[in-house]
């Protein structure tokens, strides 16, 4: 079977071409469908044979927090009509990728074990886009292991200043 970036390029590229001006829009639009396909119950709803294109469609906007415009409308109809919600959130993830690079931008995930609050986290985000040298779209996600500091993610590049990191590496230096 085809590797699930590789049935999701298209459906993202192509529903790119066709957001033109108003990927904005689209990408809302369409992170909330990641979302609501992501769900494990959803997908096995939408497995059951029983179970219609128009009802799983149904199922899905019924669900959605937000009115979805039609050019939504048609896009998930598509995808289910040729069963392909499983690969959704990685169609989101692709949008996002050629939006960001139209726009000379990244995703960052900085993995705090504390909350950063909104100055502290300005702060941060403008040190990041320095240190990578491109402007970043900064996320926060807390995890408690870390103990203290940072980790950051941008794309395939991670820079981590936890506490957790520098234990480890006394740890790897100490037993050498």
């Amino acid at each position: 079977m085809a590797e699930i970036a590789t049935i999701a390029r298209p459906y993202a590229e192509a529903l790119f071409k066709a957001s033109g001006s108003d990927t904005a829009a689209v990408a809302q639009w369409l992170d909330e469908l990641a979302v609501i396909a992501g769900n494990a119950q959803l997908l096995q709803l939408a497995d059951n044979p029983k179970m219609s294109s128009a009802q799983v469609f149904d199922v899905i906007t019924g669900v959605a927090k937000s009115a979805l415009p039609q050019k939504a409308k048609n896009f998930l109809t598509t995808v289910i009509e040729n069963g392909r919600l499983p690969v959704l959130p990685e169609v989101a993830t692709q949008f996002r990728k050629l939006m960001n690079a139209m726009g000379g931008s990244s995703d960052a995930v900085v993995y705090s074990a504390f909350p950063i609050d909104g100055a502290a986290l300005a702060d941060v985000a403008k040190t990041l886009e320095k240190r990578f040298g491109r402007k970043l779209n900064v996320a926060v996600e807390l995890q408690p292991e870390l103990i203290g500091g940072i980790r950051v993610v941008v794309g395939d590049e991670v820079l981590d200043t936890s506490v957790k990191a520098r234990l480890e590496q006394m740890k790897v230096a100490l037993a050498a």
